[in-house]
């Protein structure tokens, strides 16, 4: 007989495993290969820059003191326990869900371990048009923001869905 959390949104974990995966050698490249705050160009609109941030995703309270990684790293912690049981509950087959869930994971565990390890999360992905740029991230925030906008879209789905009944 199967085990429970083969029936469970615990078989998507995997996608979390890749993400952080991805995530740790990507920025492992980027401290070894790339020097600070220099970009190097990668195709038009594209540089990879590498960048502490002690703040949140996208350099939101990005201070440079102390207390956001503290306070991020608490509420990432919490809200992974919150997910990982949450993917327990759900179906298999609840797909979007539980691949938004295992993204946003992945992500979140990601930029957890800069914190942990480093006491700031290593961003180094640097998209600009002309001389706008968005906020300098990583894989890991990549993750987090598919799954954030995926998890959305189940709720439209849901919610347009239960409309029609």
């Amino acid at each position: 007989m199967r085990s429970a959390h083969f029936k469970t949104g615990w078989i998507f974990l995997w996608i979390t495993v890749v993400v952080f995966i991805v995530d740790r050698l990507t920025k492992e490249l980027a401290r070894i290969y790339l020097d600070p705050y220099v970009p190097i160009a990668v195709i038009p609109s594209l540089n990879f820059t590498l960048a502490y941030n002690t703040g949140a995703a996208f350099s939101f309270l990005n201070t440079g003191s102390f207390w956001p990684n503290i306070l991020f790293g608490s509420i990432t912690a919490v809200i992974s326990i919150i997910i990982i049981k949450w993917l327990y509950s759900l179906p298999r087959q609840e797909y979007m869900i539980n691949t938004a869930l295992t993204l946003i994971l992945g992500g979140a565990l990601g930029n957890l371990w800069d914190r942990i390890q480093f006491h700031h999360v290593i961003d180094f992905i640097d998209c600009y048009v002309n001389s706008w740029h968005w906020p300098i991230f990583n894989v890991a925030d990549a993750a987090v923001s598919i799954g954030a906008v995926l998890l959305m879209g189940h709720w439209f789905r849901a919610r347009v869905y239960s409309t029609r009944e």
